[in-house]
């Protein structure tokens, strides 16, 4: 990661903090997508880290046709943009069930997925859609360790049975979200992935052999991207890593995708010898994980000191303050983490050789467009 790819010429204009997406390297690690993945056809990405219209059309542009989303708002999205499938990996309750059932009338040309893993709530989401005369793509969604939303696999064969026979619903897969798998050891996440796929998939063949439906098999995130590919007939979910970040660039050097989603900041005070403070408080970058919230680029030598509402504080090692920057320099961020950065921002400028060549609106980021 060379710090000089980032510089951007004719900044005056520019008001600060401010988001900045970089096309030739999001184009480089779609790239590096579709190589990992091996068929481009197994690509299901999600379009939490970005929710822009415009990078699912470049997507598009690249043979990508599916979709993960984790809003009803994304899922419009990504309809409007012309994709063939969306999978909303979000349990739908309350009022969500009339708004999803809304999408699938308003977007005939798409087809969209809900997940569940309670049987009441599908057997809810089963009335309402006989009560409309419709049907809907259902996955069950599995809990393969991170205990955030799922039913356990030792559980899934029998809620699948009983939720295959919900009138209104045509269940079809699973969907397995793996956020445990943060290992930063290729070897090791690859044998933890593997260990769990195995009890997944041996409920996947049991309930084929015995004449139910479940073909779509949806697996993993960024960081278990690459073991997963190892499985074939798998489709693949990565999301940050369209854009990237400094938590997995510095984390999964195996992966190798670039962060191509920066924040522009600028030095507004001196004040103290050796402190330097920049316009990116945390109201500009987002506040997890715990930790530094971003990697300062071309400033070495310096260390965070505190970070206020719109402040962010910085002091100069000591025998360094002499490369402490002026007031008014314009300096870059990368986040540790990009997805909830982004949805902080109403829009990404978007830089190409050098320079602003377009904005990208954050289509999709209040949680509802429409429906």
């Amino acid at each position: 990661m060379e710090s000089h790819r980032y510089e951007i010429k004719n900044t005056d204009s520019i008001i600060t903090p401010a988001l900045v997406y970089y096309k030739d390297i999001i184009e480089e690690n779609l790239d590096k997508m579709a190589e990992v993945a091996g068929d481009i056809n197994r690509l299901w990405p999600h379009v939490k880290s970005h929710k822009m219209e415009q990078l699912v059309r470049l997507q598009l542009e690249k043979g990508i046709r599916k979709f993960k989303c984790a809003t009803i708002a994304e899922a419009e999205m990504v309809a409007e943009c012309g994709a063939e499938e969306a999978v909303v990996a979000y349990p739908l309750v309350g009022p969500n069930m009339d708004r999803f059932l809304d999408l699938c009338t308003a977007y005939p040309k798409t087809r969209f997925w809900a997940i569940g893993d309670d049987f009441s709530c599908l057997e809810q989401l089963s009335g309402k859609a006989c009560e409309r005369n419709q049907k809907i793509h259902i996955l069950i969604d599995v809990n393969m360790g991170t205990n955030r939303t799922g039913v356990r696999p030792d559980r899934l064969y029998d809620l699948y049975k009983r939720c295959s026979r919900l009138p209104g619903l045509l269940l079809d897969g699973l969907h397995c979200y793996d956020g445990n798998h943060g290992i930063e050891d290729y070897h090791k996440r690859q044998e933890a992935v593997e260990q769990v796929n195995q009890r997944v998939l041996q409920v996947a063949d049991r309930l084929k052999e015995e004449n139910m439906q479940c073909s779509v098999l949806i697996m993993g995130g960024t960081p278990s991207f690459p073991c997963h590919a190892s499985f074939p007939g798998l489709y693949l979910s990565p999301g940050t890593c369209v854009v990237s970040d400094y938590g997995y660039f510095s984390r999964f050097q195996d992966e190798n995708f670039i962060p191509a989603g920066i924040l522009m900041t600028r030095v507004v005070s001196h004040p103290e010898d050796g402190y330097f403070t920049i316009d990116l408080g945390y109201k500009g970058i987002a506040a997890d994980p715990p930790g530094e919230r971003g990697k300062l680029l071309g400033v070495s030598h310096a260390s965070s000191v505190g970070q206020n509402e719109e402040h962010w504080i910085w002091k100069m090692e000591e025998g360094f303050e002499e490369q402490r920057p002026p007031i008014g320099t314009v300096l870059y961020v990368i986040p540790t983490h990009i997805c909830p950065t982004s949805a902080l921002y109403p829009e990404a400028l978007i830089a190409q050789d050098g320079r602003i060549a377009d904005r990208w609106k954050v289509t999709a980021r209040n949680r509802k467009i429409t429906w």
